[in-house]
């Protein structure tokens, strides 16, 4: 979920960018995809950090991220790859990806993958409810009754006697305060910047702030190639997830995608499972269980009617 939670710029994917006559199959797939990626980027951290210290991790992660969009956006983009009209808000909202990257870190480093998202994702539920003050939402009893089941969830898994790490616990709650930021910022910014600008102005306050850190980071064991190539593909991870994130709402609209979100739960288990041998007991399950199913109810029942059309055409 280094990424994952990065993964909130589709809030900014508007439905005219929609292709047609796409197979209707595309856009899930593509999103299902990126989902994976994002699990694996977190299963990378987490198996990296056995050796590594995290903000050594995030910090290549984002230097990595920052290269490939100078090499591959700067060319094209040029200064419009910079140009924003809420600069404060902008790079409050990098900081707050850069807080969401390193929690997440220091969570997977003490606890299992699929107990640390489970706990994560909470943010999203969290942004539901503070958007119906801060932004003007509504939210129906439907919605409130399905956010109140994702936090019980929530305490399931985080439960006393679970067996999970406490500072571990603190550091993921920690990055759903940071991740529930992220989210309003993006979701007040979606209609005033561009996206492109968004994600650059994260990749860079991300590589600057963990670059700056560097000389007092950079130490450790000589990684193997084997580990210095999981260090390069996490900046390819992140950026190729992000491309197919964000490619998905080009061929299926937000209110079929929102749903999948918690998909990355299902590849987040089963990864834990296949690198770390980590299965979550019955209880941590059924808290799981409980956090998907409250957001699948949230975004189906935000989905909104058909307007009426006014021909009889």
């Amino acid at each position: 979920m280094l990424v994952s939670l990065q993964p909130f710029e589709p809030a900014m994917i508007r439905e005219p960018m929609l292709i047609i006559n796409a197979p209707h199959w595309r856009g899930p797939a593509l999103y299902a995809l990126a989902l994976l990626l994002f699990a694996c980027l977190d299963a990378t951290t987490k198996y990296l950090a056995q050796s590594y210290n995290v903000p050594l991790i995030v910090a290549i992660r984002y230097l990595v991220h920052f290269a490939l969009m100078l090499l591959l956006l700067a060319p094209l983009e040029g200064r419009r790859l910079i140009e924003t009209r809420h600069p404060g808000w902008a790079i409050l909202r990098g900081a707050s990806l850069a807080t969401v990257s390193v929690c997440v870190g220091l969570a997977l480093s003490r606890m299992p993958v699929a107990e640390t998202t489970a706990i994560v994702f909470l943010a999203p539920i969290a942004v539901v409810m503070l958007a119906v003050p801060l932004l003007g939402e509504t939210l129906g009893r439907l919605g409130w009754g399905a956010c109140l089941t994702g936090f019980i969830g929530v305490l399931l898994i985080a439960r006393p006697g679970s067996g999970l790490d406490q500072t571990g616990m603190m550091f993921a709650f920690g990055a759903v305060i940071a991740a529930t930021l992220y989210q309003l910022l993006s979701r007040y910014l979606a209609s005033r910047e561009r996206t492109v600008t968004l994600l650059f102005f994260t990749a860079v306050f991300g590589s600057l702030a963990y670059g700056l850190l560097l000389p007092w980071t950079l130490h450790g064991p000589t990684p193997s190639l084997t580990q210095t190539l999981l260090f390069l593909s996490m900046g390819f991870t992140g950026g190729l997830g992000h491309y197919l994130y964000t490619a998905a709402y080009r061929h299926a609209s937000a209110s079929t995608l929102a749903p999948m979100n918690y998909l990355q739960l299902l590849w987040a288990g089963l990864l834990g499972w296949v690198i770390f041998g980590h299965l979550p007991d019955q209880i941590s399950l059924l808290g799981m269980l409980l956090i998907a199913g409250s957001g699948v109810t949230v975004a189906l029942s935000n989905r909104r009617p058909p307007q009426a059309s006014g021909s009889s055409a």
